[in-house]
């Protein structure tokens, strides 16, 4: 891969998604095989007059800790790490698989209970990035697993996340400036809605969305990103989804998966393969069957599902709903340790009804509202 093109994602990262400023501590988490792009990220921060730090997690660690660790080993949590969510001014997460399946054996109580103990840590830095005072990103770097998870070559997948990222563009900051400035005009627009009925192969949902207030993704938390989303309005879902695509979860998959919805609460939950692990997450707490999350995909750079969530909710004529946690930002109540993204293609025989009016057919908004 041309260091030029990392170069150009970790000024990205940086000046546009982290806002790094002159004193800013800024933490970069990634694994080996990500050593380029923190490299990169690491010149970048210095350059801004920032602090980097970087940790790189081992592959194979989590695995180890999920099948061999005690309780009392699953419930700790690093004061190192707790340090960081109190005193980083922002934070860089490069995903970078190895393996993406790795933790598909471990038992799912057990990543449940990990992702229990940490919850007070993600919600300090939600509280924190609310406030002001912190800012975190998620990217991701092509590797070989990834690439296979995709079913597509290296170079191939390369070509696909840094078109994804706007790399293509002369200009990739101003680019995904413009892009939200168009996210935003339609968000303004979709707060004027009081419901949305989404209807599709297998799906006529209906999502309660009044009082809500709508998300515009510029590019700032996601990378790649482009995306608008809230939380539906509390029990106002309705009706039924079909997920078009596998929905991956902490390296489980399950497909074909169909919910049914009475009153915002899942009372129905099928899938072709992986039904003992979805219904495990279901069973994850009391938020867990409630959706957190309803969202539109608008970057038309991301065009093909992947198997990664990062790029697959982004994919321009989808949309995509979150079962458990809600962002505050957007209104939402609801809290779980579970936030697991299944995405609905709609590229090809769907509508959507906005308070009855039809505003969108098979993957596009009508009426020049984006």
């Amino acid at each position: 891969m041309a260091d030029t093109r990392l170069e150009q994602l970790a000024n990205v990262l940086v000046s546009h998604s982290a806002g790094v400023e002159p004193g800013d501590v800024v933490y970069i988490e990634s694994t080996p095989v990500a050593a380029p792009l923190v490299r990169a990220l690491y010149r970048c921060i210095l350059s801004a007059g920032g602090f980097p730090q970087s940790h790189v997690a081992l592959p194979g660690a989590q695995e180890a800790l999920v099948t061999l660790g005690s309780d009392d080993q699953l419930d700790w949590v690093s004061p190192r790490v707790t340090a960081e969510f109190e005193l980083a001014d922002a934070r860089i997460l490069i995903v970078g698989h190895e393996n993406t399946r790795s933790l598909s054996g471990a038992p799912p109580g057990r990543l449940a209970r990990i992702a229990r103990v940490r919850e007070p840590l993600r919600r300090l830095a939600h509280e924190r990035t609310l406030a002001g005072e912190y800012m975190w990103t998620v990217t991701a770097y092509p590797t070989q697993a990834a690439a296979q998870e995709a079913r597509m070559s290296l170079s191939r997948y390369e070509h696909h996340f840094f078109g994804a990222v706007l790399l293509g563009q002369a200009d990739p900051v101003g680019a995904w400036r413009d892009l939200g400035d168009r996210i935003r005009r339609l968000a303004e627009w979709l707060e004027t809605l009081r419901e949305l009925r989404v209807v599709a192969d297998g799906t006529d949902l209906r999502i309660g969305v009044e009082g809500r207030h709508w998300i515009a993704c510029d590019g700032t938390h996601n990378l790649p990103d482009g995306e608008v989303f809230t939380a539906p309005a509390d029990a106002t879902v309705e009706g039924t989804i079909r997920f078009t695509y596998r929905a991956v979860f902490r390296g489980r998959a399950v497909t074909d998966v169909r919910l049914r919805f009475r009153g915002g609460e899942v009372v129905d939950a099928v899938a072709a393969q992986g039904q003992d692990y979805l219904d495990e997450m279901l069973a994850l707490d009391d938020g867990a069957r409630r959706p957190g999350e309803f969202a539109f995909g608008l970057n038309e750079a991301v065009s093909t599902f992947t198997g990664e969530t990062l790029f697959d909710e982004k994919i321009g004529g989808t949309v995509h709903l979150a079962l458990g946690d809600a962002y505050d930002e957007s209104g939402g109540t609801n809290r779980s340790a579970l936030h697991w993204d299944m995405v609905c293609d709609l590229r090809a025989g769907s509508e959507v009804y906005a308070d009855g009016e039809l505003v969108y057919r098979d993957g596009r908004f009508l009426g020049g509202r984006f």
